[in-house]
Parts: structure tokens; sequence; C-alpha cells
């Protein structure tokens, strides 16, 4: 990471960091408000089982004490712009069946929605810091499926917003890890920090 080399690259890294780390707290404390909104509006059981929504790669990861800085960054980014999309799409379908009359959960969703882009472009900031540039905005293979039915589409939404909420803490733990001082930092942490 040759960008991180200098003590004002390594200092504007920390600084970034510490700034995305309060945007992932805050932003997984608005989907958490947002998932019981959107549980109780919806008519679910917040209990209900949902299937991994297709698109977003899980947060939960296996070896993630193995990943590079840069490889956090570059999932935390693509795993956010799959986001981006998602919640677009759960806005509209919220505007096509409640109209106007629960105007304060499309509110919610349009907030947490703008927090997304504004955390996906914060990682991109990171990754030109890094040296190494963000992949294309466009490499994604179009809009997200959309499911079938309402209920189909209830149950995504849940997915959805429970899967966002366990990204913002993966992306506050790969934030702490990446702004470490040290030759080390954005490599291997110890296993007691590991998700």
């Amino acid at each position: 990471m040759a960008g991180a080399d200098s003590p004002s690259a390594a200092l504007r890294r920390r600084d970034l960091c510490a700034r995305g780390i309060r945007l992932a707290g805050k932003m997984r404390s608005d989907v958490v408000d947002l998932l019981d909104a959107y549980v109780e509006q919806q008519g679910l059981d917040a209990s209900a089982s949902v299937a991994a929504v297709e698109g977003v790669p899980p947060a939960a990861v296996e070896r993630w004490d193995e990943q590079t800085g840069t490889q956090r960054l570059l999932e935390n980014l693509a795993a956010y712009r799959a986001f981006r999309g998602l919640l677009a799409q759960m806005l509209e379908e919220q505007r096509e069946q409640l109209g106007e009359a629960d105007a304060a959960l499309g509110r919610a969703l349009a907030a947490v929605l703008l927090q997304v882009s504004a955390f996906a472009y914060h990682l991109e900031e990171l990754l030109r810091l890094e040296s190494r540039g963000p992949p294309s905005d466009d490499e994604g293979d179009g809009p997200p499926p959309q499911p079938q039915g309402v209920f189909e589409q209830k149950l995504r939404g849940l997915g959805v917003l429970r899967e966002l909420a366990q990204w913002a803490v993966r992306s506050a733990r790969d934030l702490r890890q990446l702004a470490k001082p040290g030759p080390g930092a954005g490599s291997a942490p110890s296993p007691a920090e590991s998700p």
C-alpha cells in the first residue's frame, strides 16, 4: 500500500477510518430503528427466518483474520453498492404498495439509502488513499431481481435490513483494523478480533 507510507497518508487514513467507524455506528443505529418500524408496518414476525439476499455478500467471513485491508475495503464497497440498489428498489416498492399512507417509513428508508451511498463514497476515498482506485460501479449485473409477490418483497426487505445491520458492524471492525498503526495495519489481526 504505497499511498499509506507517508506520515500524512497514515494520518489521513486514520482520520478516514475514524469517520467511517462513526458513520457505520450511526448507520447501524438507524437501520435497527428502521428494521423495527419495517417489521411493525409490514406485519412481519421479527424472528422470521429469511433466506440470504441475492446479490449481497454475507457479512460473516470464515477467514476474516487472513484478509488484507484492501480486500476488506473491496468487499465492503461491493456490499454497500449492492445495498444501494436493493434499498432503492425497496423504496420504490414501498411507494407503490403504501403510496403516501406511511410516509415515515419511506423517509426512513430514504435516509438509510443516503447513508449507504455516503458510506460507499467514503470507502472509495479510502481505496484511493490505499493507492487502489475503487472498481467501477458498473461491475454489477444490473438491478437486483424483484421478488414475485408482495409477501416475498416484504421478506426480502427484512433480509436486506438485517444483513445491512450486520454489515455496519463488520465495516466498523474492518475500519478499526485498517486504522491500526504499524506495518501490519490492515493485514492479519489477532484471532480475538475476528467477527
